[in-house]
């Protein structure tokens, strides 16, 4: 089983499709990876050689900030921004969208579920 940057990549998947695991690697630098390694595109991770495994570990430890040092760096960053108190750091700790979406009718993906409000009715318009 190929194990990098603490991942274990699926043995049956393409070797670019499965750097994709790796969190801080998506498709363009799975690619840019096998292109400076030469590995052809049409090879599984199974047909690769622990040669090979070493030198794409190597690569990622060289030039990718990856999984574990990855997810602190953002996580630092949005800690900065709720330490200094600014808008978007104020955004974070509510739990709300951060990049300027309208919240009145979406955000429910940051917002959750729906809550119902129990009593509350719509009173009629008095003329």
């Amino acid at each position: 089983m190929a194990r990098i940057a603490g991942v274990n990549i699926p043995q049956n998947k393409l070797v670019k499709v499965g750097l994709t695991y790796i969190y801080g690697i998506g498709d363009k630098f799975s690619n840019d990876i096998c292109k400076s390694l030469s590995i052809p595109n049409d090879k599984r991770v199974n047909q690769l050689s622990d040669e090979e495994i070493l030198k794409i570990r190597e690569f990622i430890d060289k030039n990718f900030v990856v999984e574990g040092d990855l997810r602190r760096e953002n996580s630092f960053s949005i800690k900065r921004l709720i330490d200094l108190a600014s808008y978007r750091g104020s955004r974070h700790k509510k739990k709300l969208p951060t990049r300027g979406q309208r919240t009145r009718c979406n955000a429910r993906t940051r917002k959750g579920k729906a809550i119902a409000i129990a009593g509350k009715k719509l009173t009629p318009l008095k003329k």
